[in-house]
């Protein structure tokens, strides 16, 4: 267990419900592996209580946050941010921005012809990131239809169902963790698939530089969830 001293720098996951959340292992591996006094905690929030958790950041000497669902929305519009969706929380003097690191695992991807699959928070995120993308949810379009697509992002919380069909020569960005009926349907069928805990491991690291200020051990930080 990480112990909290008076000079430890603490951030934290705002989110209803965390406790299913790797983020803590994590985050804990990498400050212990870089020998950093930090400690990220978890940080339940109901909706009521989202406005006085963010701005309690502040207040109780917090470096950041992460933010998880349902919040990611609600939370732009209490940060200072041009986001529409946000993950990822910096306290500085007294302020708090807002930024989005769950498309860090876009990196070097092709995405010519994506698809993003749901409509909330993260989707979001990848809609910003991928505005020509095309985007099927149930509110919406349904069911989703990738023919042509190079990249599927699979942004639902479902696990149990098969919510989108891909194949060879796709690639499923799948966020839900651990790995979901989509995921395993879309590995059968040939596609390459990046699973919820690559995308855990890449927010996580950027959110962690965005923090501390130093390069991240992935390779820690990829063990740490991977082991549990």
């Amino acid at each position: 267990m990480t112990e909290i001293t008076g000079s430890t720098r603490v951030v934290g996951l705002i989110g209803w419900p965390v406790e299913h959340s790797l983020s803590p292992r994590m985050h804990n591996a990498a400050f212990a592996a870089l020998g950093l006094d930090w400690a990220f905690v978890p940080l339940p929030t109901a909706h009521a209580h989202l406005a006085d958790a963010v701005r309690g950041l502040a207040a109780l000497g917090f470096v950041g946050a992460n933010v998880t669902s349902p919040h990611k929305l609600a939370v732009a519009a209490l940060c200072e941010t041009d986001a529409p969706s946000v993950n990822t929380l910096v306290v500085r003097d007294g302020r708090i921005e807002g930024w989005t690191t769950d498309v860090a695992v876009l990196a070097g991807l092709p995405s010519e012809s994506p698809v993003i699959v749901g409509d909330g928070g993260a989707a979001t995120a990848f809609l910003q990131a991928l505005p020509h993308a095309r985007q099927f949810s149930r509110r919406g379009a349904w069911p989703p239809e990738t023919d042509g697509a190079d990249l599927v992002v699979n942004a639902t919380s479902a696990r149990d169902e098969v919510v989108v069909r891909v194949g060879r020569g796709q690639t499923l960005i799948d966020l839900p963790y651990p790995q979901t009926a989509t995921a395993e349907a879309a590995r059968r069928a040939g596609a390459s698939v990046i699973t919820g805990l690559d995308v855990l491991v890449a927010q996580g690291a950027a959110s962690f530089e965005l923090w501390t200020g130093v390069p991240a051990p992935i390779d820690v930080m990829r063990a740490a969830v991977e082991a549990k």
